[in-house]
């Protein structure tokens, strides 16, 4: 069982950063590859960005390429997403997750969830 927990949402205004971050419970947190996604009012939730267990490979999705960078650390147990240039369109409730396949791009490859982090950008 994992229990994640997300931190760092906020209101930003358009053009601004914010990070967020999430905290992992279980013992074997360098075991699981680890995503962010993302999910506005009536909308679907879609992948944000993933980070792989193994080599530390990250994935982004074309809309927040070059603006969000993710990471991670095994010692702390926690994942990171920097997000840059925000946009009104990133408005969201944004989730961490957690996922030992190998499909990171999708939200139904994921066994654990956050609670989520509300992020808000004015334009």
């Amino acid at each position: 069982q994992v229990q994640l927990v997300e931190s760092g949402g906020g209101l930003v205004q358009a053009g601004g950063s914010l990070r967020l971050s999430c905290a992992a419970s279980a013992r074997t947190f360098s075991t699981y590859s680890m995503g962010w996604f993302r999910q506005a009012p009536g909308k679907e939730r879609e992948f944000v960005a993933a980070i792989s267990w193994n080599r530390g490979s990250t994935y982004y999705a074309d809309s927040v390429k070059g603006r969000f960078t993710m990471s991670r650390d095994n010692a702390k147990n926690t994942v990171d997403l920097y997000m840059n240039r925000l946009k009104p369109e990133d408005t969201a409730v944004y989730y961490c997750a957690a996922t030992t396949r190998y499909d990171l791009g999708h939200a139904y490859a994921y066994d654990y969830w956050g609670q989520g982090t509300q992020v808000t950008v004015s334009s």
